[in-house]
C-alpha cells in the first residue's frame, strides 16, 4: 500500500506541477512587460511556486481573494450536482447495464448539449414555475444553518435548476462508469467457478461483484469530477451563478489572465485530487476485500 501511495502521490504532483506551468504559460503570453516570453515565463513559474497568482487586472486585488469569494458558490453547486448524478445516475448504471436496446437512447442524452438543457430548465423555472431570481447565488447551507424556512424555500429555488443541470451530467457520467465496470467483470472468470460451487447471482454480485465496480467507480472518480466542474461552468453562465466558472468565463472575456491561471489551476487540482483520493479508496477497498 505504502508503494502504491507514494505513486499516486507522484503522479498528483506531477499532474499539479503541469497545472501549475498551465497557469504560468496564460499569465506569461499574456504579458504587457518589454521582458521576453521566456523571463516572464520563468518570473510568473518563481511566483506560482509560492503560490502567489499577482493581482486581478479587473479589482485590484490579489487573484486569490476573487476567487476565494466565488469558489463557495461553485463548490455547493459542484456538490449538489454529484449527489444528484449518484442518486440518479446509480439506478440507471445497475439497471441498464444488462439492456443494450438503451444504448441508442443513451448516445442521444449524451449528444445532448448541457447549454441546451440549462436554458430549458432556465425556462421551465422563470416561465412555467415563476420563481424569483431575488435569491440567485443564495447560499442552501447559510440557510440551512439560519433554520429560517423562508431562507430555506428561497435557497432551493434559486439553487434547484443550476445543480440540476449539473446533475443530470453527473447523472450521465455516473452510470457510464457503473455500467463499464459491471461489463467489465460480468466477464470475470470467478463468476463461472462460484456458480459451480453453488452460489447463487445474489450472493455472488453482493459478495463479488458490487466490491469490485464500487472499486472501479472510486479508480475512475475524476471521470465524474470533470463533466461536473464542465457543467457548472455552463450553469452558472446561463443562470448567472456568481461561482468560480462564472467568474473564470468573465476573466477571460475581460482577459484578466491572472485571474484565469488560477481559476485554471485550482480546477486542474480539484480533479486531480479526486482521481488522487478515488485511487486510495479503491485500494483500501480492494485490501479490505483480499483481507476478507
Amino acid at each position: 500500500m505504502l508503494r502504491f501511495g507514494l505513486k499516486q502521490v507522484g503522479r498528483l504532483l506531477l499532474g499539479l506541477l503541469g497545472a501549475a506551468l498551465l497557469a504560468a504559460c496564460v499569465s506569461a503570453v499574456a504579458g504587457t512587460d518589454h521582458k521576453s516570453l521566456a523571463g516572464r515565463l520563468f518570473e510568473r513559474l518563481t511566483l506560482i511556486a509560492s503560490l502567489d497568482f499577482g493581482q486581478s487586472a479587473v479589482s485590484a486585488r490579489s487573484a486569490w481573494a476573487d476567487l476565494a469569494q466565488c469558489l463557495p458558490v461553485t463548490l455547493e453547486l459542484v456538490g449538489l450536482g454529484g449527489l444528484l448524478g449518484i442518486l440518479i445516475g446509480a439506478p440507471l448504471g445497475f439497471v441498464l447495464s444488462e439492456r443494450r436496446a438503451v444504448g441508442p437512447i443513451l448516445q442521444f442524452a449524451s449528444a445532448l448539449p448541457v447549454f441546451c438543457v440549462a436554458l430549458g430548465l432556465l425556462w421551465l423555472s422563470r416561465r412555467g414555475l415563476h420563481w424569483s431570481v431575488a435569491a440567485q447565488g443564495a447560499s442552501l447551507v447559510l440557510a440551512l444553518r439560519s433554520g429560517d424556512l423562508t431562507l430555506i424555500v428561497a435557497a432551493l429555488r434559486a439553487v434547484a435548476a443550476p445543480a440540476l443541470t449539473v446533475g443530470l451530467a453527473g447523472a450521465y457520467a455516473v452510470q457510464y462508469l457503473l455500467r463499464r465496470a459491471m461489463a467489465a467483470a460480468a466477464h470475470e472468470p470467478y463468476r463461472q467457478g462460484l456458480r459451480a460451487l453453488g452460489l447463487g447471482r445474489f450472493e455472488i454480485d453482493g459478495l463479488y461483484l458490487f466490491p469490485q465496480v464500487l472499486g472501479s467507480f472510486f479508480y475512475n472518480l475524476g471521470e465524474l469530477v470533470l463533466p461536473l466542474v464542465a457543467a457548472a461552468a455552463v450553469a452558472e453562465w446561463v443562470f448567472d451563478w456568481p461561482g468560480a466558472a462564472n467568474l473564470f468565463l468573465k476573466s477571460v472575456a475581460l482577459r484578466d489572465w491572472n485571474v484565469v491561471g488560477l481559476t485554471l489551476f485550482f480546477f486542474a487540482a480539484l480533479t486531480l485530487g479526486a482521481e488522487f483520493a478515488g485511487a486510495i479508496a479503491a485500494r483500501l477497498l480492494a485490501e479490505s476485500e483480499v483481507a476478507r
